[in-house]
């Protein structure tokens, strides 16, 4: 059982909630941090049609599990404060740790051009991570993780798992080495969430504070490999919509991207994951068209596997829980959702069937 989530009354907007996220818990974050970081080692590992990726991973004394996760639309490893907490917190419990810069993000950056996919190509990258995980002492079972886009591309590895034996017959690894995964406001249908910002004054100062980055990392991409990125497709890069159109869609093979966002939602993907999945969704997250809510009850309703807990506050990636919250939970400090998955995960580690469909609001 899943205790309720309860933030502090000052955060109980899920804008606020999200807004204090971005901009103030990155400076207060390592107050709640333990004193130690994981002993990470550097990798280079190779994802999906070959290309390197920049891994982190720790594997402690006796570890029961591996966890397998990465960040968001933005950032890298040295800045996303809120995937070194989970680790830390893995860690600390035991589990293997695998953190990674994914496509045209960080040091990943650095050594190829290739362009991000959303999933499409993600999915196989968590894979052959899990495979070069367990051939240097990482144990089974291994679960995958990821918040916001990051858990959208989670949800793709946790599905293309299903079918490694088809397509990754080369792949040290089976399809039961891998357990499922576990996501924090996953993207779930990018052109509808698009579309929901674009039609409020605040939604679009969020977007454009994301297309801003996503511009900047257009040009770190174009530092790295001049051949590659036409600096004028760049200048026109100034929207979300637009990044992806000028540069990410000629490269995948579509002529729209309408057709790209159609091919790389997550929320088609859920009722075919036949692994035990938990997703943390906010109601009141703001980056999210909000009418994708009851679809995504219906389709948690239909699928056993998928263990939905919505909750009526917690903004996006927020979930900062208030002292009364934390007591409830019997949590150590307010990092709410850190402490569910990683719950989640030992209990699904001993269960015998996975856990039934939560679809209320809490």
């Amino acid at each position: 059982m899943i205790p309720p989530f309860q933030p502090p009354w000052y955060l109980r907007s899920g804008l606020t909630m999200t807004l204090y996220t971005t901009w103030f818990a990155p400076q207060r974050w390592q107050a709640a941090a333990l004193p130690f970081d994981p002993p990470y080692q550097e990798h280079i590992l190779t994802g999906a049609q070959d290309v390197p990726i920049y891994t982190l991973i720790a594997i402690p004394d006796q570890p029961k599990a591996t966890l397998i996760a990465t960040y968001g639309i933005t950032g890298d490893l040295d800045n996303q404060w809120f995937l070194r907490l989970l680790a830390q917190r893995a860690y600390a419990q035991g589990y293997a740790v695998v953190l990674f810069d994914w496509r045209a993000h960080g040091k990943t950056a650095e050594l190829s051009a290739t362009l991000t996919s959303d999933g499409l190509y993600e999915g196989e990258d968590y894979v052959h991570l899990a495979a070069h995980a367990k051939a240097l002492g990482c144990p089974t079972p291994i679960w995958f993780s990821g918040y916001s886009l990051g858990g959208q591309l989670a949800l793709w590895g946790i599905y293309k798992a299903q079918s490694v034996a088809d397509w990754g017959a080369d792949l040290a690894i089976s399809s039961q080495d891998i357990a499922g995964g576990a996501v924090i406001c996953p993207s779930l249908e990018s052109e509808r969430s698009l579309r929901y910002l674009m039609a409020d004054p605040l939604g679009r100062y969020l977007e454009k504070v994301i297309a801003k980055t996503l511009k900047k990392l257009a040009y770190q991409l174009h530092h790295y490999h001049p051949q590659e990125f036409d600096l004028e497709a760049i200048a026109h890069a100034n929207s979300i919509w637009s990044f992806d159109e000028e540069l990410v869609i000629g490269r995948l093979g579509f002529e729209t991207v309408g057709d790209y966002y159609q091919a790389s939602s997550a929320l088609a993907l859920l009722p075919r994951l036949h692994k035990p999945t938990l997703m943390l969704y906010a109601a009141d997250d703001p980056l999210f068209d909000p009418s994708l809510v009851p679809e995504i009850q219906a389709i948690a309703a239909e699928n056993p596997d998928l263990d939905l807990y919505l909750t009526t506050h917690g903004g996006h990636v927020g979930y900062i829980s208030g002292k009364q919250g934390q007591q409830l939970a019997g949590d150590p400090d307010p990092w709410w959702a850190i402490h569910r998955l990683l719950h989640w995960f030992d209990q699904q580690s001993v269960a015998s069937c996975p856990f039934p469909v939560s679809i209320g609001l809490h």
